[in-house]
């Protein structure tokens, strides 16, 4: 690293640098500054640096202050768009603004995140819409769409994330129009991807990232190779993320979608030349059947597919019902090419026809080596093929591409790209190895930075050790009465995290029973609002005159509830979060790791639930002053060998054995 810029960063982070003089909460971390370092050797040299920054380390600032100091074109991908829209509106201007940079930045989302003018009119011509609020939420986007500069609907609070009226006022890759849209000109996606190529810091997400190594049609193509910076916050959700896009997928929800297209277009702008009700209807009909032969499935049920068909189907009725899919795709492709002149939507509609018809094709045939395939089957059915990890895709699509060449001949050989790769846990072995492995970075430099907080005097951590099993009926029982007792304890400021949905709704509904309603408890179910919506109120679950609160969730709330302060002072885990074995993509990597001789469970599913139980205690400790407990209502974490190896990699948080401790020490840390 040359000396002036390992001096810049390092002068940064002193106690009067331009951090300190801008904030009065910054204070010197020798972990954010030792991360900061590596960040800025690895700008340097080029390269690929992991990066696990315990919770508090500071890491945005730790790898955004060297990346910016460097003069080098930035990329950063975050794994969620609310850490995405925080980077650009408020951490990265605020730091350009301490370190006096006058850098320009954009952000880049995908289509889905953005209105598309053509959809919007032709949703408000439609007749009908999922339903009576969607006719006033369009008039309000049309209202909006009117003074918006950027078509961001994250700039409209109101419009639910979960809206059935997003998908009609928004563009896909199936459904843009391209160059032959009327709105071409003023398109928020083309607007969006002007400025990001003008940038010189471009903040996207990693959904967008794989999206277009897929599919080459974000923009992302023509960005990456002119930046020679590329730093992934929330790295531990790359390979998950990677293996949606980088797979194959077939559902009768995207077919449906389709459908709807072909007739809304079909009756604006071609009625009367095709029987459109008829051969949509036709279509429909052929998918339906195509649902029926699966059977009857709990919903989210995933089939294993390693035969011609998927596990428990007739392989004739499955081969006969892709086959009457196909057809009913071929009658509606030639209805569109009939009237294929008659307006660019259905030039589009045809290309998106033959592109089913090429997906029928593949799953027709054997999966691809080095992949799996399923069927998830609930309301509809989807089909999936992916690969087991994206190592492959890693090394010989990101790490060994090139550099676009430099725009002056005489220039120099630009320095080889520099890759980031950083979240607060990775894994639980010293190189990473759950992270570094699936991800192809086996010969990445590993740097791990230990959270700053003081954790023997800030939390504690309890297991009840006469608990049922997990396995036992009466377990999400025994834990959703011991919440109650937290609960009580602390007047509300518990998260409930549970592994199953199962679990979710028990827990749930013996908490709603003990509190009642209008109580001075409010029980928060994941499911019955929207995330937004369940954080914001939970926060509020201390504010004077407010009612308690007790959020019972799992999946996405294991990561990313961020509640620094008194309003969450208890998380409960109903067990340890390993990953369901039966599940295909859970089996499949089992079964590889043991042809090689190496053990599915001490390599796979330990590291994995090591990751999720890390992730799952990190909501508790969020800064310097928090207290609180962490309750795991497992007694495998301290009666096994492999128990006590998980215990050992969480925070070293002070052990309360007996229950009347706990609750005495969550009494004694209520706020009056």
């Amino acid at each position: 690293m040359t000396d002036a810029l390992a001096s810049q960063v390092s002068e940064v982070f002193t106690v009067d640098g331009p951090l300190a003089r801008a904030t009065a909460f910054f204070k010197p971390r020798d972990g954010q500054t030792d991360m900061a370092l590596a960040v800025a050797q690895t700008i340097e040299q080029g390269g690929s640096l992991v990066v696990e920054a315990g919770t508090g380390v500071g890491k945005t600032f730790a790898y955004l202050v060297p990346a910016l100091l460097s003069g080098e074109r930035v990329l950063v991908s975050t794994a969620t768009k609310t850490l995405q829209d925080q980077l650009f509106a408020r951490d990265i201007p605020e730091l350009l603004q301490a370190l006096g940079l006058p850098l320009r930045l954009a952000m880049l989302k995908g289509r889905g995140s953005y209105l598309c003018q053509q959809r919007l009119a032709l949703a408000q011509q439609a007749t009908s819409l999922p339903d009576r609020q969607a006719f006033q939420t369009l008039a309000q986007v049309h209202t909006w769409g009117l003074t918006t500069r950027t078509g961001d609907l994250a700039e409209m609070p109101t419009l639910d994330e979960r809206s059935p009226l997003i998908p009609l006022i928004t563009s896909n890759r199936d459904n843009c129009l391209g160059s032959t849209c009327p709105h071409w000109r003023d398109c928020h996606v083309n607007a969006a991807r002007r400025e990001a190529m003008a940038a010189d810091v471009v903040v996207i997400n990693h959904h967008l990232f794989f999206a277009d190594m897929a599919v080459r049609e974000s923009g992302m193509a023509e960005l990456l190779p002119t930046v020679r910076v590329v730093i992934f916050d929330e790295a531990h959700q790359l390979n998950e993320t990677g293996i949606q896009f980088l797979g194959k997928q077939l559902g009768t929800g995207q077919l449906l979608d389709l459908a709807r297209d072909v007739l809304a277009a079909g009756l604006q702008l071609a009625k009367g030349l095709v029987d459109w009700q008829t051969v949509v209807a036709d279509f429909e009909r052929s998918l339906r059947e195509w649902r029926l032969i699966v059977g009857k499935h709990p919903a989210n049920t995933k089939l294993k597919w390693s035969d011609p068909e998927p596990q428990g189907v007739n392989p004739l009725e499955w081969a006969q019902a892709l086959h009457d899919v196909s057809e009913s795709v071929f009658r509606l492709q030639a209805a569109v090419e009939n009237v294929v002149d008659a307006a660019p939507d259905f030039q589009r509609l045809h290309e998106r026809l033959s592109d089913v018809l090429s997906l029928i094709t593949h799953f027709e045939q054997a999966c691809q080596p080095g992949s799996v395939r399923w069927v998830e089957v609930g309301g509809q059915i989807r089909c999936f093929e992916a690969p087991l990890d994206i190592a492959e895709v890693v090394q010989t699509k990101l790490l060994d591409a090139q550099l676009a060449p430099a725009v002056e001949p005489a220039s120099p050989a630009p320095l080889p790209r520099s890759w980031i790769f950083t979240s607060a846990t990775l894994g639980d072995d010293d190189r990473l190895s759950w992270f570094t492995e699936p991800c192809g970075l086996s010969d990445a430099q590993v740097l791990r930075v230990q959270s700053p907080f003081d954790y023997e005097t800030q939390a504690w951590v309890h297991v009840p050790r006469l608990m049922v099993p997990p396995k036992d009926p009466g377990h999400s029982a025994e834990v959703g009465t011991l919440s109650i007792q937290i609960v009580q304890a602390l007047g509300g400021r518990t998260l409930v995290l549970t592994t199953t949905v199962r679990a979710l709704r028990a827990i749930g509904a013996q908490l709603q029973e003990a509190f009642g309603q209008g109580g001075p408890i409010e029980v928060l179910i994941q499911g019955e609002s929207p995330k937004r919506q369940l954080m914001q109120r939970f926060r509020q679950g201390i504010e004077p005159g407010s009612r308690g609160c007790v959020l019972v969730a799992t999946a996405s709330f294991w990561e990313g509830f961020d509640v620094p302060g008194e309003a969450l002072q208890a998380v409960v885990i109903d067990k340890l979060p390993f990953p369901p074995p039966n599940d295909p993509l859970v089996e499949a990597r089992s079964q590889r790791l043991e042809a090689q001789g190496r053990s599915s469970f001490n390599d796979y599913f330990l590291p994995e639930a090591a990751v999720s139980l890390k992730q799952g205690a990190g909501r508790l400790i969020r800064r310097e002053t928090d207290r609180g407990a962490l309750v795991v209502c497992d007694n495998r974490l301290v009666n096994t060998g492999y128990g006590r190896r998980l215990l050992a990699g969480l925070p070293p948080m002070k052990r309360l054995e007996q229950l009347p401790e706990l609750l005495q020490a969550l009494s004694a840390i209520k706020a009056p």
